[in-house]
């Protein structure tokens, strides 16, 4: 936006009363007997001023639109504000005024200009002059305040390299990664989009990064306080010449900057709860702001198409036709992949305005460039889209690159009123300057795969949720695991209860007439079963091993016997024949017997009585 002459930049100190609230206090750099919130209308600006919230800081910061009526000397414009709030104990001002009732003293010194572009410096110095004004602990001294205000006409230039201080797009990226190309498509969409954050510095300045990436616009927002404001689209005229070496004779030749904020459109960085009929209005069709109030996402379906939370760091769409259209394409993803990439690789948590390197890869400079460029590849394919309408291909350009945007996404953002005035002012024949082509098009890979599986599983925060759920698994594992323990541990208590309750009478038994072994054993050990007495096992083991060593030793005497009797009858057959006539005679040779009843009398133990019975076969026959 041209700067005008007419305005200059005015101070104001908005305090907050016990009873009434948030209200102007003083006015510095307006004539005598002036208010310019009366004659403006700006009911809302001390409740801009003094955002919800701050009260929750030392200091904070708030970024808001107003809406300057028309002079003699100038149209109805555009004019922005700046606060820096701050508070202290009431206790420590040297003069208390008698209406400061409460411990704390909250005030904000508001500067108004009517350019963004100086909000980089302004900020800085207001910081300074309300902290100054602060520390002298006297209200009533407003020099501090008048100085400034004389200051800001002198000292604020309007220069290339200064209108972005204090915007950092590596932030804005390092936070949302591959979302931030998706609310840069959504800004160019023109819905209702609703930011919310706890701190208010940080809201507003998210959103100026945003519309920051369209080259020329923060310098064209005369039209952003009010919806029925149009002077951009009345004072454009179409461009007639290109100088190529000059960047911005390109830029303005191409169509830019997009008008976003134009007939029906608003952009108000800090929205008050105040000034929500505004926005329900129905002239407004569009419009970006920001709240600190959590009330408005209770009503997020009827105040936003698009709630971005930067507590969260989500975006909630509730169109399904938004929704696709806002779905990135291979090529997109590939670009914004290969941006964040960058800029993670280069993140320095200490400084995180510049690269780790101090280089020029993932630099401000190198963002903005990249988005530019991305801009102007749209254009231009855009535009190479509409003359494929009524006339055949260009054999230079291969394929379709509509494609690699999300056709969807042109689909509707060919239904807004930015594009119907970028196509009416603008040559039909941009692609002639720029190449109509995705600066990542290219065919589909495993990696562009593997990147949407990776984007969609950090859009969808499954890694938190599956962190989460694993957590509560094993909390639940564990609790599972202790009742298990506990209900076994109580089981066994029950189970050696019992036996102990059995083993009591058996005990007693025990004690009366089982041998002092097994009685010692089981007191020394109750939880193992009973032992037998291996003396008396032993004892009853030998005596059966001598017994059957006796039979075995009587049997083997017995057949050495008659192998010697058969040996001396071979030998002499009339000893033969007198033994065979005594065994016919049933008498048994006196010696013989003898010898037999002494070996086998001697094998017995404990006196284990043998006989010997002869059969009709004249075989003798032990029985124990």
């Amino acid at each position: 936006m041209a700067s005008s002459s007419s305005f200059v930049p005015i101070v104001c100190v908005v305090g907050f009363h016990h009873a009434r609230g948030p209200e102007i206090e003083s006015w510095f750099g307006v004539e005598d007997g002036t208010d310019p919130a009366a004659a403006n209308d700006w009911s809302f600006l001390p409740f801009m001023a003094l955002s919800d919230g701050a009260h929750a800081s030392t200091e904070d910061f708030s970024y808001f639109t107003l809406r300057r009526r028309a002079t003699q000397y100038s149209p109805p414009t555009s004019v922005f504000g700046i606060s820096c709030t701050r508070q202290m104990d009431a206790s420590q001002l040297h003069n208390r005024p008698a209406d400061v009732t409460r411990s704390t003293v909250q005030k904000a010194v508001v500067a108004i200009a009517d350019s963004p572009q100086f909000f980089g410096q302004l900020r800085e110095k207001l910081s300074m002059v309300t902290g100054a004004w602060f520390a002298q602990k006297d209200f009533t001294d407003v020099d501090v305040l008048k100085q400034f205000q004389e200051s800001l006409s002198r000292n604020l230039q309007q220069t290339e390299d200064d209108q972005y201080l204090g915007i950092s797009l590596r932030e804005l990226i390092h936070e949302f990664k591959h979302q931030t190309l998706v609310l840069f498509k959504c800004c160019l969409l023109q819905p209702k989009m609703l930011f919310f954050g706890s701190r208010c510095e940080r809201l507003c300045m998210v959103q100026f990064a945003l519309i920051s990436l369209i080259p020329g616009l923060l310098r064209r927002l005369e039209d952003c306080a009010d919806p029925e404001f149009d002077s951009y689209e009345r004072s454009l005229v179409t461009p007639t010449s290109l100088k190529s070496s000059d960047r911005n004779s390109l830029l303005t030749y191409m169509g830019l900057p997009l008008q976003l904020f134009g007939k029906g459109g608003m952009f108000g960085p800090y929205t008050p709860l105040q000034q929500l009929d505004v926005l329900a209005d129905y002239g407004t069709k569009s419009y970006l702001v920001g709240s600190t109030n959590s009330l408005l996402l209770q009503q997020k379906d009827r105040y936003s198409d698009i709630l971005v939370n930067l507590d969260e760091i989500t975006i909630s769409i509730t169109s399904s036709s938004l929704r696709n259209a806002l779905t990135l394409s291979a090529a997109d993803r590939r670009w914004i992949d290969f941006l964040s990439t960058t800029v993670h690789d280069t993140w320095d948590e200490f400084n995180p305005a510049r690269p780790r390197t101090m280089g020029y890869m993932g630099s401000e400079e190198f963002i903005r460039l990249q988005f530019e460029e991305y801009l102007l590849a749209l254009l231009s394919t855009t535009k190479y889209q509409l003359y494929l309408q009524s006339h055949p291909p260009l054999p230079t350009i291969e394929g379709d690159p509509t494609t690699d945007f999300n056709p969807d996404f042109l689909v509707h953002w060919q239904r807004t009123s930015s594009f119907t005035l970028f196509n009416n002012h603008t040559d039909s024949h941009l692609f002639d300057i720029v190449d109509p082509r995705h600066p990542t098009a290219g065919n589909l890979s495993f990696e562009d795969i593997h990147r949407r599986v990776a984007m969609q599983i950090q859009t969808l925060h499954l890694d938190e949720r599956l962190a989460t759920s694993k957590e509560a698994l094993n909390k639940h594992l564990a609790t599972g695991h202790k009742k298990v323990s506990t209900a076994f541990s109580n089981l066994w208590a029950d189970i050696e209860t019992m036996r102990e309750a059995q083993r009591k009478p058996t005990a007693t038994t025990s004690t009366n007439g089982a041998p002092a072994s097994i009685s010692e054993d089981v007191t020394t050990n109750p939880k193992s079963p009973p032992r037998v007495d291996l003396t008396a096992a032993q004892a009853s083991v030998q005596a059966a091993g001598q017994k059957a060593g006796a039979y075995i030793s009587s049997w083997g005497a017995w057949a050495s016997e008659r192998r010697k009797g058969w040996a001396e009858g071979r030998a002499s057959p009339s000893t033969n024949t007198s033994t065979s006539s005594e065994n016919a005679g049933g008498e048994k040779s006196p010696g013989k017997l003898a010898r037999w009843s002494s070996s086998a009398s001697g094998k017995v133990s404990g006196g284990a009585k043998m006989k010997e019975e002869k059969g009709g076969d004249g075989i003798g026959r032990l029985d124990a």
